[in-house]
């Protein structure tokens, strides 16, 4: 596991950028795996920008997204498909029918999971995940207690999850879908490589417990310590609680 801890989430999300453009140069052709939210939103620009250059293509990029809602349309303002479409889809050289998102509104959510799936084997696997971090320390949809071995599926949300996403529902959490399709743990881990971004004070605890706790269930992010290429970038908010230790060695390490 390398940790880079930058000043800012700016400079943290260059950072990550750094490492898909570095992807994208040698392997024209990747797979990656997406993921939501606010975290992720600047390493997107970065990527943007790096196109718009001419940089990078996305010409013969795949991409899987992490996760969906359950209940919300493809067109639903607040559905993970019109948000990857506005923040980076429709801003990119990408081709939109290999784009990949769980679809929330599947009448056979099983099947839907189980085809996601077949999707990403016959893809040849993903060759990058990019991962942000709940503040209980889930990846994904993969809520504490996931199994480890879990595969795409149906995941009912915690009450933490449901008051943390509520910014995004007008703060009205009453308004935030109780479920989601998400890839599972397994599925994750079998990525190439993982980057994972983590910004604020909010998500230290949760990068303490992902990098010096244990490795346990109830903390879904730190099995992130059994793959053998994980990047994490952080900000030094989200890494202000970690042990003084650590926290000299993270910076001490050479940086690339």
């Amino acid at each position: 596991m390398r940790i880079y801890i930058e000043k800012n989430p700016e400079d943290a999300s260059q950072k990550a950028a750094k490492l898909v453009i570095g992807l994208l140069k040698s392997k024209p052709d990747a797979v990656l795996g997406l993921a939501t939210g606010g975290t992720p939103v600047r390493l997107y620009r970065e990527l943007i920008n790096a196109n718009a250059r001419g940089e990078i293509s996305f010409k013969s990029v795949e991409t899987f997204n992490l996760d969906e809602y359950v209940g919300l349309s493809p067109r639903d303002k607040n559905s993970y498909r019109r948000f990857m479409d506005e923040n980076l889809f429709n801003l990119i050289d990408i081709d939109k029918s290999k784009t990949h998102v769980l679809d929330g509104t599947a009448s056979d959510i099983a099947a839907a999971c189980a085809d996601f799936e077949k999707s990403i084997a016959l893809a040849g696997g993903i060759d990058l995940q990019i991962l942000g971090l709940g503040s209980d320390g889930h990846i994904g949809f993969n809520e504490p207690g996931s199994s480890f071995d879990s595969r795409t599926r149906l995941e009912y949300l915690t009450e933490k999850t449901i008051v943390d996403n509520a910014r995004f529902f007008d703060g009205d959490k009453s308004k935030v879908p109780t479920s989601a399709i998400t890839m599972g743990i397994a599925t994750i881990m079998e990525a190439g490589k993982i980057a994972l971004l983590a910004f604020g004070g909010k998500k230290s605890d949760a990068v303490k417990a992902m990098v010096e706790g244990d490795v346990d269930e109830s903390v879904p992010a730190s099995v992130l310590r059994k793959h053998p290429d994980v990047s994490i970038f952080l900000d030094t908010a989200a890494a202000s609680k970690l042990s003084p230790d650590i926290y000299r060695e993270i910076l001490s390490a050479p940086r690339d």
